[in-house]
């Protein structure tokens, strides 16, 4: 049996897959969490252990950077979309351990909204990175990443109009604090999804 000196190119792509998919996860977990309020230790303790599997996945493909000698595309592209994924997830966990630290008794529409934004995001990325090893095939890909884009821009006027609306209707100013701080991370989310999304963009672009 002869000596494999190159691992094989695929295993970056299916890495990449289980990434998206793991990030769809955890944005299904915490719209969940946030259109049902209850059990809330039990989908927060969820939503930590998909982030903490992400990093396992992430490590595993940074891992696999360091010794592949020929990678399927550039080492920085890889870094990057592997950072980005791993962001998402980050700023999804981040939000429901912040639920529970700040005692928050009742979630908004707007939250709501910015979490069903974040799913709609998250699949799209996850669609997008599915056909990542198909890279010369620009035409398909490039409807998802424009709604990628369009859901982002979607995703900031949420959050500044109850980031706004805090500001003029709430009177006690630790909830504005609090709030104030989950819509950004709730919206940084979706700017991950967008930074995932861009990169796939350019290495596409890069290859076609």
């Amino acid at each position: 049996m002869g000596l494999r000196i190159i691992p094989k190119e695929e295993a970056f792509f299916d890495l990449f897959k289980a990434q998206a998919s793991n990030v769809v996860e955890g944005a299904i977990l915490l719209k969940d969490l946030l259109e049902d309020y209850t059990d809330i230790d039990q989908k927060r303790m969820k939503i930590d252990k998909a982030e903490s599997f992400g990093d396992e996945i992430a490590h595993k493909i940074i891992e696999k950077l360091n010794t592949t000698f020929i990678t399927p595309m550039d080492r920085e592209d890889i870094h990057a979309l592997t950072s980005a994924l791993d962001d998402i997830l980050d700023y999804i966990n981040a939000t429901a351990q912040r639920l529970h630290l700040y005692g928050v008794t009742s979630i908004g529409t707007d939250a709501r909204e910015l979490a069903n934004i974040i799913l709609r995001a998250a699949e799209e990325t996850e669609a997008l990175i599915e056909n990542m090893k198909n890279l010369k095939d620009v035409k398909s890909m490039k409807s998802r990443w424009i709604e990628v884009n369009r859901l982002e821009n979607e995703g900031d006027k949420v959050s500044r109009d109850a980031i706004a609306g805090l500001f003029k209707h709430e009177k006690d100013p630790i909830e504005v604090i609090k709030w104030k701080e989950l819509y950004e991370h709730l919206e940084t989310a979706i700017d991950k999804c967008e930074d995932a999304a861009n990169i796939v963009e350019a290495v596409a672009l890069k290859n076609a």
